[in-house]
Order: structure tokens, then C-alpha cells, then sequence
């Protein structure tokens, strides 16, 4: 058994009983199997605010890259292009999967502490009416920064092109509201959010939109269209299915209802993102986004200057106290993250601070 919590954007720190969800075996056959598949999907519809006769969800093998790539190699057809709104890695991530398939992808780079401005967005829509598609990240766990998607759905639907969100890191902890946004592909993973284990990505589209991608795919296991095929007939996966993971997610879904849902889970996590900035702040960080656009799912601190700061030596000494962090994942500036999701709550992050204070008043 490991000694640490994760503070990190997932995968994260589990609770004993989502854990427990594993100890079980299950042929990918069995109809008490297909069955939790089929509670599962429509269970994620709920949470998008979706019925099942317009959307549907699939799930795919895979990390989450795995399923924002199923996505971007089967949704876009040979004559389509993207655009592409990205500041972060996550972004960056997508562009290098258009590249890999070919796809014609037209890509705005924003700062990263940068949110996409839907005017300048406008502006690109109206010039280049070859595009066919938009995609965006929603929570860009990069620098934690939470993008402004309904504005950008909007856009999607004045100008009639199909809107691709990546909301890895935040559905199940922000209420995403994928119809009203004109969302038609949104994108998360099982070990985020919802407090799964890594393993499966799941994939919540608009039906209409998704009945036009039969043999579009630009790859077997990533066919998002045959997989949903297969998948809506009785719940079985076309290929082999990470079982054990099915079965915590499951749990985990059950634990996000118990708990009130995302919007009870939204406030522990934004109760615990302020609480970690007012205490940070006091022991002398700045955050790297501003607090307006900062997001409750992970935020990123400049190292502080002046100071005698090693990144490896504190990453050993937190995590000898019992928490892992993350370092940072920017270009341009020394930063390291903290993330607040899964089963953290105000206890942790007051240890953690404690902890923080104690090793910057060992270095001097």
C-alpha cells in the first residue's frame, strides 16, 4: 500500500470502496457485465444534461488522449478541417493527432494563461468557411486555467460547424450543460472527475452528428462509430474491455450521486482550490493564471524568486509527509501544480500547507 495521497489532475487518490469495486472478476460476456456498461452510459448522460433519444455515450479502451484521438480520427471526414483553439499542452496534444491522420486542422494558439477570445475566434469563422469543426480543451490541466466553451459553442452553432470539447479534467466536477452549449463530442476519462481508475475514456455525441461517421475512422481500434454500433446493441465492447475498471467506475458513479452530485462535488473542489491559493499566497507564491480564469480542478505557482527552491528535493520532502504534487508543464516559466480533486478535502490541503511551510523555513 503506497503512503501517499495524490494531488494531482488524475489520476488521483480513490476511496477504499472504489478500490474494493476491483477485487471481482467478470467475463466481458456476462449480461450482469453488459448490464453495468449499459447503467454506465446512460448515467453519463444525466450528468451532461443529455437525453438518450438525441445523445448516446461510448466507451473506448484507453487513456483519455485515446479517446480525444478516436474522436478526432473518425469525427472528421478526408474533406473536412479543424479548427482548433488551444493554450496548453492538451491542445498542442490534438494538433499532433491531426498531423499523425492527415487532417487539415487551421490552429489558434493562445497564451497559456490565455483564455480563447470568441471575438477573435469570430473573426477566423467568418474568413474561412472551409472549416468544418471546432475543438477546444475545457479544463487545461497545463496551467489550470478553465476555458469559456459555451462561448465557443455558441460560435459553433451561428456558423454551423461541429463543436469538439475536451472536458477531461473537469466533467463530473463542472456542470456542463452539452446541449444548451451545442456541444455535439465531449470527451473525459474514467480516473478523473468521477474518482475512477485509469483504464477507459468515455465519449458522450450527439447521435445525428455521429451517424454521419460510419467509415470515416482512420484506424481500427479507434473507430468511434463501429465501437458505438457494437456497444449500443447490448452493452458488449467490440475488443477486450478493462473489466476490473469498469466495475470501480461503476462504484464511483454510485459514490458522485451519494455525495449530491457535481454540483456537491464542484463545491468541495472549489472550497479546496481557495483555500490552497489564500494559503499559498500567505507563504508567498503567485498563481500563473489569473484567479478569474483559474479553475477548480488544479492550479500552477511560479517558483518563487529570490529563494532557494529545488522542484526534486521538494517534491521528496512533501511526498515523505504524505502527498504527491505535480511539476510544472510550461515553456516559458518554472512552475510546479497542485491539483485538488478526488478524495482530498480542507484537512489536506491545511497538512499540506503546513507541510510547505515547514520545508521553505528548512531552506531559509
Amino acid at each position: 500500500m503506497n503512503t501517499y495521497k495524490l494531488l494531482t489532475p488524475g489520476p488521483l487518490t480513490t476511496t477504499a470502496t472504489v478500490k474494493e469495486a476491483m477485487m471481482i472478476d467478470h467475463c466481458t460476456w456476462d449480461d450482469d457485465y453488459k448490464r453495468i456498461t449499459q447503467d454506465i452510459r446512460k448515467d453519463l448522460l444525466g450528468f451532461a444534461h443529455v437525453s438518450e433519444t438525441e445523445y448516446t455515450t461510448i466507451l473506448m479502451q484507453g487513456s483519455g488522449s485515446f479517446g480525444v484521438e478516436s474522436v478526432i480520427s473518425t469525427v472528421i471526414p478526408k474533406d473536412g478541417c479543424l479548427l482548433l483553439l488551444s493554450n496548453g499542452a492538451y491542445g498542442e496534444r490534438i494538433y499532433k493527432m491531426c498531423c499523425y491522420h492527415h487532417i487539415d486542422c487551421m490552429h489558434m494558439r493562445f497564451a497559456y494563461d490565455e483564455i480563447p477570445d470568441p471575438i477573435k475566434v469570430e473573426e477566423v469563422l467568418k474568413i474561412n468557411p472551409q472549416i468544418t469543426h471546432i475543438a477546444m480543451i475545457h479544463s487545461e490541466t497545463t496551467s489550470g486555467i478553465l476555458n469559456d466553451i459555451a462561448s465557443i459553442g455558441k460560435l459553433s452553432h451561428q456558423y454551423k460547424k461541429i463543436m469538439i470539447v475536451d472536458a477531461m479534467s473537469s466533467f463530473g466536477a463542472i456542470d456542463i450543460k452539452m446541449k444548451e452549449w451545442y456541444i455535439n463530442f465531449l470527451i473525459s476519462s474514467a480516473n478523473k472527475c468521477i474518482q475512477g481508475v485509469p483504464g477507459f475514456s468515455f465519449i458522450i455525441a450527439n447521435r445525428d452528428k455521429l451517424k454521419h461517421c460510419k467509415d470515416q475512422a482512420r484506424t481500427l481500434s479507434l473507430d468511434l462509430y463501429d465501437q458505438w454500433v457494437t456497444m449500443e446493441k447490448d452493452g458488449k465492447w467490440r475488443y477486450t474491455s478493462p473489466t476490473h475498471v469498469v466495475l470501480a467506475f461503476s462504484k464511483a458513479i454510485q459514490e458522485l450521486k451519494e455525495e449530491g452530485g457535481v454540483y456537491a462535488r464542484h463545491q468541495r473542489y472549489q472550497h479546496n482550490m481557495n483555500l490552497l491559493i489564500q494559503n499559498f499566497e500567505q507563504l508567498g507564491f503567485t498563481l500563473y493564471v489569473d484567479k478569474a480564469n483559474q479553475g477548480p480542478i488544479i492550479a500552477t505557482f511560479l517558483y518563487p524568486e529570490g529563494k532557494n527552491f529545488d522542484f526534486h528535493e521538494m517534491y521528496q520532502y512533501i511526498k515523505a509527509c504524505g502527498y504527491a504534487i505535480y511539476p510544472g508543464k510550461l515553456t516559458d516559466k518554472e512552475t510546479f501544480r497542485i491539483g485538488v480533486i478526488g478524495e482530498i478535502y480542507e484537512e489536506d490541503i491545511q497538512k499540506l500547507t503546513k507541510i510547505m511551510k515547514e520545508y521553505m523555513e528548512r531552506k531559509g
